[in-house]
């Protein structure tokens, strides 16, 4: 887990693939799985890279990618792992695609260090 603290700005990528069926999904889940697994490992500034099953809508893919600044998603853009994925998902029937960037500038767990939930976040005075 990254916990942002402090001046650290990060940028958080999340998108939404559609695809025609349920079975295309599964099938493009399963092509892309060693690109992210390489990206995490190999890629400069990349401290995660999801894209999974919507286990709520069945021919959806969601994509969580989590990047230490601009310069490392920009590299990513110039990566091959990028071109591997990018041909990997072609032609598996995506019939759309969303996609947004966040910049983040501080970040905080969701539970306290008792696992019980927080009753307020990013309240403190900065």
């Amino acid at each position: 887990m990254v916990v942002i603290l402090g001046g650290g700005l990060m940028i958080i990528v999340v998108a939404a693939l559609e695809f025609a069926s349920q079975e295309d999904r599964d099938y493009a889940v399963s092509m892309v799985a060693e690109v992210q697994r390489l990206t995490r490992e190999e890629e400069a500034g990349c401290y995660d890279y999801c894209f999974a099953p919507d286990p709520a809508v069945p021919a959806r893919m969601q994509v969580y990618e989590l990047w230490q600044d601009s310069e490392s998603l920009t590299a990513h853009f110039q990566h091959p792992y990028y071109d591997r994925m990018a041909s990997l998902l072609q032609g598996v029937g995506i019939v759309s695609s969303t996609h947004q960037a966040y910049l983040v500038e501080r970040g905080e767990p969701v539970y306290t260090a008792e696992g019980e939930k927080k009753l307020s976040f990013f309240s403190e005075v900065r």
